[in-house]
């Protein structure tokens, strides 16, 4: 096939000895089937950064650090040098991310460099050795569902504990292995600690595979990883070895709204009276 433009330096370098395909073309990246080093491999060709709405991309970058207080300033801005600051931080968060992963144990693609926005990868293969499925694309037993999202909630567990969330975990970030699942697509990952939203991101990605893996197993539907995670690692109690139950129980002790406000308010007066006692002597 023709070379795409973007690859084309990577072929000068030496570093793909040919673009075999193209295997799918998304709204952040377009990725190849690429030959590399005698190996196949896939080439992520990142987007412009003007494909992701600010206000998305800013709700991720929150936590991240940028370079210097030039960088810092320019992204405020969001001048032209801003952007392309950004996105570096885009493209090496992915990279961050799947390396601290793969030393966690978590399944994700093993990555071999990332070269003016294109980021050289394992590809994924089924057991005949052509691209594996997302897992949007498989039917699953209820057998199959249980097993593997067990196996999501391990890896989403171990990502915690290594200080990610994933933060657009879903069917469509997930490839299905002769060997179970593999996690992908992470450049919006999140510092666990640093990033505000995260929580709700981890619920997000949590529930997520809930309401897919409960559509060939009903039974996972009820299940409540999501509360349980996030309140292990709140308490700093959850480790990689931590089993999870997929249970959570509710604090019975509710805060009465009208109680607080009314001895707020009772405060206030006793204070305002006060003031006025001294205002008259």
């Amino acid at each position: 096939m023709k070379i795409p433009k973007r690859l084309q330096p990577l072929i000068e370098e030496g570093l793909v000895d040919e673009v075999l395909s193209q295997l799918m073309s998304g709204k952040e990246a377009d990725i190849f089937i690429v030959r590399s080093h005698g190996e196949v491999r896939c080439a992520k060709v990142y987007k412009d950064a003007v494909t992701r709405s600010f206000k998305k991309a800013a709700l991720y970058h929150e936590g991240r650090k940028t370079r210097g207080g030039r960088s810092a300033r320019a992204v405020t801005k969001r001048s032209r040098y801003g952007r392309e600051q950004q996105e570096d931080v885009w493209q090496s968060a992915e990279v961050d991310a799947l390396s601290r992963l793969l030393k966690a144990g978590v399944r994700v693609p093993t990555t071999y460099g990332c070269i003016d926005g294109v980021l050289l990868m394992e590809l994924i293969k089924d057991e005949e050795g052509y691209a594996a499925p997302r897992l949007n694309d498989v039917i699953l037993t209820a057998e199959q569902a249980i097993e593997d999202h067990a196996v999501m909630m391990e890896y989403v567990k171990m990502m915690l504990c290594a200080g990610i969330v994933h933060g657009d975990l879903s069917e469509f970030n997930v490839l299905l292995d002769e060997y179970g699942p593999v996690i992908i697509d992470l450049p919006q990952a999140v510092n666990a600690s640093a990033n505000n939203n995260a929580q709700s991101m981890l619920a997000r990605d949590i529930n997520n595979m809930r309401d897919y893996y409960s559509t060939f197993a009903p039974e996972i539907k009820t299940t409540r990883y999501a509360d349980e995670m996030w309140s292990l690692y709140e308490e700093g109690k959850l480790r990689p070895n931590t089993i999870l139950t997929g249970t959570f129980v509710d604090s019975e002790i509710l805060a009465d709204v009208d109680s607080v406000v009314e001895e707020i308010k009772a405060v206030e007066k006793e204070e305002q009276d006060r003031i006025d006692r001294l205002s008259e002597l």
